[in-house]
């Protein structure tokens, strides 16, 4: 911001000064102010408006995802990206696969394979979370997981808005430069004309 607005003074009484450098030099200004402006609006009314949505979202989860009791029927075989079986059991497979059967909220009878929290034996109760049917569904959202997913969002507002501001000024910049290059090309062509003639001053 400091060299934009010395940018701007610099070229305010230079002889040297083109029209072209001083309108690109506010260009830049205003792209500046719009940057940090209309990023940081563009930011909080999309951050707004992702956490209402987010926190409806957590208040339905809420009201339609149920615990309920699910017994281990089978231990399924994993997958180990590492053939050394001590690190097969190390902390990054603590969820493991099992064929389990359970009872819904409404009564219905479930089965089917699910990611135990922990190592189950055969027999073995766990908690899962279940919808209105009784079908297994993952956990359901909270209040900081969705304020921490609205920020995101907000932040990726700010960073569209200040990209779109940037490109805005690079077309800007362009169109001067060639409005400057066009203005170069007929001073080059009125100066060919008397280039080397005596008493052209040249």
């Amino acid at each position: 911001m400091v060299r934009v607005i010395a940018g701007v003074w610099r070229w305010r009484r230079n002889p040297l000064r083109r029209t072209t450098d001083l309108l690109e030099a506010w260009v830049a200004l205003a792209a500046v102010a719009l940057m940090a402006l209309g990023g940081v609006l563009a930011g909080l009314a999309v951050g707004g408006v992702a956490k209402d949505a987010l926190l409806r979202s957590v208040r339905t989860q809420a009201r339609e995802r149920h615990q309920v009791w699910a017994t281990a029927d089978r231990a399924l075989p994993r997958a180990s990206l590492d053939p050394d079986s001590d690190t097969s059991s190390s902390g990054r497979n603590v969820h493991r696969r099992v064929d389990a059967h359970w009872t819904g909220r409404d009564g219905s009878g479930h089965r089917g394979q699910l990611a135990a929290p922990h190592a189950v034996r055969v027999g073995e109760r766990f908690r899962i979370w279940t919808d209105a049917q009784g079908r297994a569904v993952p956990r359901p959202m909270d209040a900081g997981t969705a304020g921490a997913h609205a920020v995101l969002a907000g932040f990726a507002a700010a960073g569209v808005a200040a990209g779109a501001v940037e490109g805005g000024r690079r077309l800007v910049v362009r169109r001067l430069l060639t409005c400057r290059y066009r203005r170069w090309e007929r001073e080059w062509e009125r100066a060919g004309q008397d280039w080397g003639r005596a008493g052209a001053g040249s």
